[in-house]
């Protein structure tokens, strides 16, 4: 599976912007999908994931603000990021992964990641 993320940017405080991640290859045995980010100097931390069945799970600073969804067929997913702040500014990543279990714990080694895409928050 290849991903391909798209959609940061260059947006003030409390801005908003929505992030696409696009797959291509078999699906097939993926169950849940994900976006991450990795701020300079940082650790990676999830930012939401969202299983076959629709179980959503986020970070408790994005909650309320972000919203994570997919396309029927799971080949593209969003994140929908609203009211966004400076320490929103990161590298975001979005992965792919046989389980919701797996895309929680985000080992890059056991799921399928995309390039990241950009966001900075910053007026």
């Amino acid at each position: 599976v290849q991903l391909q993320a798209s959609g940061g940017g260059l947006v003030q405080p409390g801005g908003s912007l929505r992030l696409s991640c696009a797959a291509s290859g078999s699906m097939f045995s993926i169950n849940a999908l994900g976006w991450y980010r990795q701020a300079p100097g940082k650790q990676r931390e999830l930012v939401a994931v969202i299983s076959d069945s629709g179980t959503t799970n986020y970070r408790d600073s994005v909650k309320g603000r972000f919203t994570i969804s997919r396309e029927n067929g799971k080949k593209t997913w969003y994140l929908q990021m609203n009211s966004l702040t400076p320490e929103d500014t990161s590298v975001y990543y979005c992965a792919a992964y046989r389980s919701l279990g797996l895309a929680l714990g985000g080992s890059s080694s056991l799921g399928s990641w995309g390039q990241g895409t950009q966001v900075t928050v910053s007026s």
